[in-house]
C-alpha cells in the first residue's frame, strides 16, 4: 500500500533560524534599496544589487516555509519603515565598510543555522545562504584591495622553530611581564575592533536623523559605551606596538533628514550591540591572558545592560515582535479548567 511520506515538522532551532533571517532580512532590503538611492560608486552599487537579491530571495523562500508549516508570517520590517527620497547619510566609503563587516555577520549566522538544522530541505537552504554569502565577501573584498579602504589585521614574522609553553606564567597578563599577544588573541581584538567601528559610525548618523528625543539619547549613549570600548581595545593592541583598524567617524554627512523609522534604527543599533556580546564571548574564549578575559568579561556586561535597555524602549514603543514561543502548559491547564 502507497502511503503519502509524513512531513517532518521545522525544529524549533529550525523555526528560529528562518524567524531570525526574515527580520534581519526585511531589515536589509530597506538599508540597501536607500543606499542603492544615494550611492554612487558603481562597484559599490553592483555589490548593493547582488545582496539585494539574496535578501529579497531569502524572504521569499521564508514566506514558503512558513505557510507550509501554517506559522503566521513575521512582520518584520516594510516600505514603511524606509524613506527613499532622505539626502545620503554616509559616504559611498562607508557604506562599503558597512556592507563588509554585515556580511560577516551573515556568514556567522548562517553557520550557525546549518550547525542546528537537521531537515534536508532546512540544511541545504542555509548551506546555499552560506555559498551565496560567501561569494558576496569575495566580491566586497576585491572592491576594498582594489579601492585601497580595507584595514589588514597585523602580520608576523616566522619563527625560527615551533615551540611549547614551558611555564604558567604564559597565562599571566596581571601586574607587568606580560607576553605578547598570540595571533589567536590579536585575530579576535581586531575583528571586534572592525565590529565596534561600524557600529559608532552607525550610532553619529542616526543620532543626527532620529526623531525621538529618548531614543537619540540612547544611541548617543551607545556611542560613548563602543568609542570607550574601541579605545580600551585599541590600546591593547599599541601596548604590544601593533596598529589597529581606521576610523570613519568622518564619513558621517550633514544631513538631518531620516531615511529610516526610528524603529528601524533602533532595532538596528539594539541587533548589532546584541551580537556583540557573543563576539567577544568568541574572543574571551580563546584569550589565554588573563588580562584579556577579564577585559572581554567587563565589556560583556557593559553592552549587556545596553541592548537590555534598548529593548525596554522597542517593548514600550510596540515594536518588539515576539518570536515563536513554546506552548505555555500551565497558562493551557488553567483556561481548561475554566472551560
Amino acid at each position: 500500500m502507497n502511503r503519502k511520506k509524513q512531513r517532518i515538522r521545522l525544529t524549533s532551532a529550525e523555526l528560529a533560524n528562518l524567524w531570525t533571517q526574515y527580520i534581519n532580512d526585511t531589515m536589509s532590503i530597506c538599508v540597501i534599496r536607500y543606499f542603492l538611492k544615494t550611492v554612487k560608486d558603481k562597484d559599490t552599487k553592483d555589490i548593493l544589487k547582488y545582496s539585494l537579491n539574496l535578501a529579497e530571495s531569502h524572504v521569499s523562500q521564508i514566506k514558503t516555509y512558513y505557510k507550509q508549516e501554517n506559522y503566521p508570517i513575521p512582520v518584520g520590517f516594510t516600505k514603511d519603515d524606509v524613506n527613499y527620497d532622505a539626502p545620503p547619510l554616509f559616504s559611498d566609503t562607508f557604506v562599503l565598510v558597512y556592507m563588509h563587516i554585515m556580511t560577516l555577520h551573515g556568514l556567522t549566522g548562517y553557520a550557525g543555522a546549518v550547525g542546528t538544522s537537521t531537515r534536508e530541505d532546512q540544511v541545504d537552504y542555509f548551506i546555499q545562504c552560506n555559498t551565496d554569502t560567501m561569494k558576496l565577501y569575495k566580491m566586497i573584498i576585491k572592491v576594498m584591495l582594489d579601492k585601497g579602504i580595507i584595514t589588514k589585521p597585523p602580520t608576523f614574522h616566522p619563527d625560527e622553530k615551533v615551540d611549547f609553553v614551558k611555564e604558567q606564567r604564559f597565562l599571566n597578563g596581571w601586574f607587568g611581564g606580560k607576553r605578547p599577544l598570540s595571533a589567536i588573541e590579536l585575530s579576535g581584538l581586531y575583528y571586534n575592533l572592525q565590529k565596534n567601528i561600524v557600529k559608532i559610525v552607525l550610532e553619529i548618523g542616526f543620532s543626527q536623523v532620529v526623531q525621538s528625543k529618548q531614543i537619540r539619547k540612547y544611541i548617543q549613549r551607545g556611542e560613548k559605551i563602543c568609542d570607550k570600548q574601541f579605545n580600551l581595545l585599541a590600546s591593547i593592541l599599541s601596548e604590544s606596538n601593533l596598529p589597529y583598524p581606521q576610523k570613519w567617524d568622518s564619513e558621517v554627512t550633514k544631513s538631518t533628514q531620516s531615511p529610516f523609522s526610528d524603529k528601524l534604527l533602533l532595532f538596528h543599533i539594539v541587533t548589532l550591540i546584541s551580537a556583540a556580546s557573543g563576539y567577544y564571548g568568541a574572543a574571551l574564549a580563546v584569550s589565554q591572558r588573563r588580562d584579556l578575559a577579564l577585559k572581554y568579561e567587563k565589556l560583556i556586561i557593559d553592552i549587556m545592560k545596553y541592548a537590555e535597555d534598548g529593548i525596554n524602549i522597542m517593548i514600550e514603543q510596540g515594536w518588539f515582535e515576539q518570536p515563536p514561543l513554546a506552548a505555555d502548559r500551565n497558562a493551557l491547564a488553567e483556561k481548561g479548567a475554566e472551560e
